[in-house]
Formats: structure tokens, C-alpha cells, sequence
């Protein structure tokens, strides 16, 4: 069922008409209706806070899934045909619980559903996991940072990276010049959250007192103190208390703007 589907069906079971959801969110009848039968593309997260209000869903349930929709398609393939395999492994282990299988039983379990249990060896070729770039990181003084309130994994926009394994992996955009001549402004760097980070490693760095971000080589100092060094020689270091950073996260893959 569509986003507009979904819309239409709560907004009649409640009894309310494309006037009365209209006065309630500020938006017009005319562009209501054309989202209700999908002739437009997802509306504005504003309008989908207005509507999980007017028509008494959780909240973010509407944006969650037009925040699939914007997907491009071959991404939102992938997406969903992971999702059917998690629900299609979380019966199973409900099964095994309900029915406190022995292990001799589990065979014959999992014969009843449609998993694809090759090792990997033996499965086809991928052109690498699909990371979302979720927005730009300022190589240069730490600045506020937004993800844009997507949910993990979602985004604008995406690359396709050949040697990623961590699901958590996220790209950014560089801004400023401070890490160069390395990376320079427009490049897109991937971080993965589950890399190891080492003195002297390039880092995406969430700060913490207030909410900031930056681009840096890391480097640990005495004192629990942290040095967040630029490569641009024209740029002077930040060394700042351990406390204040709340996430490091190393880039593993740099993309070039040519």
C-alpha cells in the first residue's frame, strides 16, 4: 500500500474529509488530494507531522515510510527485500521458540521457507553495499551538523561501495579546506562506524557541549586530551577535552571530485 493509500484509508476511517484534514494542516485540498492518489511525489516532512497529528498516527510512521519511497528505486529494492528476509527470520525464531524445537527438528523447519542459505562464495557477484550520504562535514572549525532527520541508512542521495561491510557506514560531503591537499571541498569520504581509530587517523568527530562536527586527522594527547589536527598547514590544530567528543568515527573510502 502507498503513502497516499495508507493516508486515504486512515482519513476516511476517521470520518473526516479532505476539507476538515486541509484546515487542520494549512495545506490546500487540491495538493491533499493529489498526494492521496500518488500524483505527486512524497510531500514535506512539516505536512507529515500535520497529518500523523490530524489522523492519529505514531509519530514519524508517515515519515518513515515516505522516507522509503524517496529511495531511489534500485535502493528501495535492495531495502525491501532485506526487510521481507528479517521478518521471514524473526518467524523463524519466534517458531523455534514457541515450539521449543531440538535441534535434530530445525532441518525440516527451515525447508518450509525460502532463504537463501548459500555462503556467499557461492552467491553472485555484488556491486557493493549502498551507503547514504547523509550531508557534509566542515573541514575546517567544527560546526553544527545535520543529519537531516533521516532514520539510519536513509538519505538523499547514495554511493555504491565495493569493499564496505559495516551497515552503519554513512558518507558526507567535504566543506572548507582544511583537510587538504588530501581531500578537498565537494569530495565524498565514507565513514565506518565500526573501523578501529588510531593516532593519527582521519575522522568524522561528533562533539558534544554544544552539538558540533568536523573533519580531522585525531590524535591522542595526555591528560585524556584530544588534538584535532587539519592537514592544511594553514590551519591550527583544536586539542579539546575527550569528554566533550561523543563519536569517532574513520573514513575508509575517499571519492575524489574530479
Amino acid at each position: 500500500m502507498s503513502l497516499g493509500q495508507i493516508i486515504r484509508k486512515k482519513r476516511e476511517g476517521l470520518g473526516l474529509t479532505l476539507d476538515e484534514v486541509a484546515d487542520y494542516t494549512g495545506f490546500s485540498k487540491p495538493y491533499l488530494s493529489t498526494i492521496e492518489t500518488g500524483r505527486v511525489k512524497p510531500p514535506s516532512d512539516e505536512l507529515l507531522e500535520g497529518l500523523e497529528e490530524c489522523l492519529e498516527f505514531e509519530a514519524g510512521h508517515l515519515q518513515h515510510i515516505a522516507h522509503v519511497e524517496r529511495m531511489p528505486a534500485d535502493v528501495r529494492q535492495d531495502y525491501e527485500a532485506i526487510d521481507a528476509e528479517n521478518r521471514q527470520y524473526k518467524k523463524i525464531l519466534k517458531d523455534i521458540i514457541r515450539r521449543k524445537l531440538k535441534p535434530g527438528t530445525l532441518g525440516r523447519l527451515l525447508s518450509q521457507y525460502d532463504l537463501d542459505i548459500r555462503p556467499e562464495s557461492d552467491q553472485k557477484d555484488k556491486a557493493g553495499q549502498v551507503v547514504p550520504v547523509i550531508n557534509k562535514v566542515p573541514a575546517g572549525y567544527p560546526a553544527e551538523f545535520d543529519d537531516m532527520g533521516y532514520p539510519v541508512g536513509f538519505a538523499d542521495d547514495y554511493v555504491r561501495c565495493p569493499d564496505i561491510h559495516d551497515p552503519n557506514a554513512f558518507a558526507v560531503r567535504v566543506v572548507g579546506d582544511s583537510m587538504e591537499p588530501k581531500f578537498s571541498e565537494g569530495d565524498v569520504v565514507i565513514f565506518s562506524p565500526a573501523a578501529d581509530v588510531q593516532n593519527g587517523d582521519d575522522c568524522f568527530v561528533r562533539l558534544a557541549n554544544p552539538h558540533e562536527t568536523t573533519f580531522k586527522r585525531v590524535f591522542f594527547e595526555p591528560d585524556k586530551k584530544v588534538r584535532l589536527q587539519p592537514r592544511n598547514e594553514m590551519h591550527s590544530p583544536i586539542i579539546l577535552r575527550g569528554t566533550r567528543i561523543n563519536g569517532l568515527y574513520r573514513a575508509v573510502i575517499h571519492y575524489q571530485k574530479l
